[in-house]
């Protein structure tokens, strides 16, 4: 799983400095994490994003944001608690949800959001 700073979300995600519209650049659906280390409910959905990023391969990009690191993209996604997780579809408006959600809420998100089958 791919940490993103600020300078690699600009490149692979959105370059929110030149466009104030949602304008996705990715080649795939993606999840992004946002994230800290000291942080349990992160810790607890760290290996459930690891076994989904396998089970999606080729289908889905798996990202992690440090919010501790990247106190300005944070800022940008009003990232007020964590784990945070956005869904960004290939087409489409991305969708946020936070907490430690479990397996199961992923993959529904993944399938409803991303609109991606296993």
């Amino acid at each position: 799983m791919e940490n993103l700073t600020q300078e690699t979300f600009i490149e692979k995600v959105f370059n929110f400095t030149t466009s104030k519209e949602w304008k996705f650049i990715g080649d795939k659906p993606a999840i992004i994490d946002f994230y800290a280390d000291w942080c349990q409910p992160c810790k607890i959905i760290a290996p459930i994003l690891e076994e989904l990023e396998d089970e999606y391969k080729g289908k889905v990009n798996f990202y992690k944001v440090n919010t501790e690191n990247e106190v300005e993209l944070s800022v940008i996604f009003g990232i007020r608690s964590i784990p945070s997780i956005l869904f960004i579809p290939k087409d489409g408006q991305p969708k946020m949800v936070t907490g430690a959600l479990p397996k199961v809420s992923f993959i529904k998100a993944i399938t409803e959001v991303l609109k991606i089958e296993k």
